[in-house]
């Protein structure tokens, strides 16, 4: 019955998924939602209803546009399967709790984040203003331990990015620390933090890959949100792990 229940959230983090490319491709450009169906970015061809079935479309077609045989982006099926994952963990850490919902949003909203920044690199402020007052108001009603973690997280963590954008003149952008804000909200004091650190980490790791093999100059701007989604999803599941193995290595 447990593993039913977790292949359900799986199977609708697919579908939701499939739903947080469509937001994370049209908001930021501010295309109506209510236009016709899916279209393909490359050629601007309608897609079947078959061919947005999250994942398994993706391999029919073999990657690749049945009408402009260009390949479509990765973006897509990683989007779907890491929400799928997304949502599978959140029942499987929390069941049916109260955190069970921050849990579900805190996926999508990332999510969404991670379509838009990697394809426009931009954070749309709607998705923080949406997604913040709900955070805000399940943080009353499941509040952090210590109960002022996440007011004090919030505070750092927008500080934090504020300092950093004002040292490096723009080598980061408001849109991430408003996001840092609003991380503090739902990771609390320490998660912002390990959050930040691991964030760096990734995207320094992730960067030296790229300028190695000549994916990327020295130059060239890359988003950094997708290596803070990244670095959330570890930090809110696996937080507290982390911290703890840490503790124990320097005591």
């Amino acid at each position: 019955m447990q593993l039913a229940i977790i292949l359900s959230f799986f199977l609708f983090g697919l579908i939701f998924g499939s739903f947080f490319n469509v937001v994370g491709l049209r908001l930021p450009k501010e295309i109506p939602f209510a236009n016709d169906r899916s279209i393909c970015p490359q050629c601007k061809k309608q897609l079947s209803w078959y061919e947005n079935i999250p994942v398994v479309s993706f391999i029919i077609q073999g990657g690749k546009c049945r009408h402009c045989q260009r390949s479509i982006s990765f973006i897509y099926p990683i989007t779907e399967v890491i929400t799928g994952i997304g949502f599978a963990l959140s029942y499987a850490v929390f069941g049916w709790q109260i955190e069970l919902a921050i849990a579900l949003l805190f996926v999508s909203m990332l999510m969404i984040l991670f379509v838009a920044d990697i394809t426009y690199m931009l954070i749309p402020d709607k998705v923080l203003l949406f997604f913040s007052p709900l955070f805000i108001i399940l943080r009353v009603v499941e509040p952090l331990v210590p109960w002022w973690s996440s007011i004090v997280g919030a505070i750092v963590g927008t500080v934090l990015l504020a300092a950093i954008i004002l040292i490096s003149r723009g080598g980061m952008g408001a849109g991430d620390m408003k996001l840092f804000g609003l991380l503090g909200i739902v990771l609390g004091l320490k998660g912002v933090l390990l959050t930040f650190f691991l964030s760096c980490t990734i995207g320094a790791i992730i960067g030296i890959i790229l300028l190695l093999s000549g994916k990327i100059d020295r130059k060239q701007p890359i988003p950094f949100g997708p290596y803070i989604v990244a670095a959330s999803l570890i930090t809110y599941f696996y937080g507290d792990n982390l911290i703890n193995w840490y503790v124990t290595i320097l005591l």
